[in-house]
């Protein structure tokens, strides 16, 4: 789901307690039973709280969950202060690791942490649920999305140095990634929402946590990679050793389009696709797209969340298609 797309959530029905009282609520109209306050200083309708449970995938729940408790908190957010770290990824529709709870399980609502941030002598910020931080203002931008005060794409990025490099990889894919034309690609000439030159910029406007594992990811990060699962195949490839796939890699044959592949060896005729929850129509397509191309005279390794899991058969089945 594009950041455009985002469902209404319980952030509508928000107010601060503070505006509340200068508009004349009383202390009892605001400590009334139908009332809750998920933050101190903000007051919501009870059952209002979403947690998003019919969203399809633990990852773009979670992303949802952490903007949507970002919109609540905005109510109180001090003029001084703006969103960071992984809350600011998740309202720039980045791409994060599945966060788990104490107890194991994925994470869900109230237990993702809200990251908000200060710079210079403005007051800490300190509430329940909040994880504050300061920072230095050369160390971070702040910009305005999607009417949220927020670190930029690159600042948000050189923020989150305590990642795996692979997620800094998908990271980096994501805010640099170019919208070129081509089959089946949308939103064509959309503006990046950084670069790498933005990003290394970011990464040494300081000292950074993780600066190693920044540096690393670097190196790594591609203006043609559409998805996060992509982005780690391809760190799983490299890091064996093996020659770096194209990324979505239209496939012709005498000049007609069959089709575009994830990550594709040309001269080998080898496709490489991640194949994620397919449902329907998606999944018809998908099988169709790969037929043609197996007919076509090429070998597609198709990588599921199960393989992901072993990498090492990842790259065995990659390594020997390329031999043949």
């Amino acid at each position: 789901m594009s950041t455009d797309d985002e469902p209404l959530g319980p952030h509508d029905a928000a107010f601060s307690v503070r505006i509340a009282r200068l508009e004349g609520a009383s202390r009892n109209e605001l400590r009334r039973r139908a009332l809750v306050a998920p933050f101190h200083g903000v007051r919501i309708a009870r059952g209002a709280a979403n947690s998003f449970r019919d969203i399809d995938g633990p990852y773009e729940r979670q992303r949802l969950c952490r903007v949507e408790r970002a919109r609540i908190y905005a109510v109180r957010l001090h003029h001084g202060h703006f969103f960071s770290h992984t809350t600011a990824a998740s309202i720039w529709g980045a791409p994060l690791p599945i966060q788990f709870s104490d107890t194991g399980s994925i994470a869900e609502y109230g237990e993702l942490p809200l990251h908000v941030s200060a710079s210079g002598h403005v007051p800490f910020p300190r509430a329940a649920g909040v994880h504050g931080h300061r920072t230095l203002s050369s160390m971070t931008a702040v910009q305005e999305h999607r009417g949220l005060r927020v670190t930029s794409p690159s600042a948000t990025w050189a923020s989150l140095g305590t990642l795996s490099v692979p997620d800094l990889v998908a990271l980096g894919d994501y805010f640099c990634r170019v919208w070129r034309a081509g089959h089946g690609r949308r939103d064509v000439g959309r503006p990046p929402l950084s670069n790498v030159s933005q990003l290394r910029s970011a990464m040494e406007a300081g000292r950074r946590r993780g600066a190693a594992r920044l540096r690393a990811a670097l190196d790594l990060i591609r203006t043609d990679a559409w998805s996060p699962r992509e982005s780690l195949v391809r760190c799983i490839l490299i890091d064996a050793g093996l020659p770096e796939p194209h990324l979505n890699f239209d496939v012709c044959v005498g000049g007609r389009f069959i089709a575009c592949v994830d990550m594709a060896y040309p001269a080998q005729r080898v496709a490489i696709e991640y194949l994620g929850m397919l449902h329907g129509e998606r999944w018809a397509a998908d099988v169709e797209r790969l037929a043609a191309l197996r007919a076509a005279g090429w070998t597609v390794i198709e990588v599921t969340a199960p393989l992901l899991r072993t990498p090492e058969a990842l790259v065995r089945r990659v390594a020997a298609a390329l031999r043949h």
